[in-house]
């Protein structure tokens, strides 16, 4: 019984994807729309900084101003 839910989840799960994927247009970017005025792209370099080690050092300095604060109030309840 378990294998015939998990058959019939799987089915309905790929016929949702086929659908979407029939009924989507194409993204026509290949022609720029009127007033587009796209500046210049960005180096492997930049890139790598913007999406992956920007996003790590916010992390990072969010997790590290919450672990400040927490010391801060075992502190206080300590003393």
């Amino acid at each position: 019984m378990d294998k015939k839910n998990a058959l019939r989840a799987g089915a309905l799960a790929a016929g949702t994807t086929l659908m979407m994927l029939l009924m989507s247009s194409p993204a026509s970017a290949l022609v720029p729309d009127d007033g587009d005025d796209p500046g210049p792209g960005l180096s492997v370099i930049e890139t790598l900084g913007l999406y992956v080690v920007l996003p790590i050092a916010i992390f990072l300095a969010i997790a590290g101003l919450v672990m400040v604060g927490d010391k801060s109030r075992k502190q206080q309840k300590q003393g």
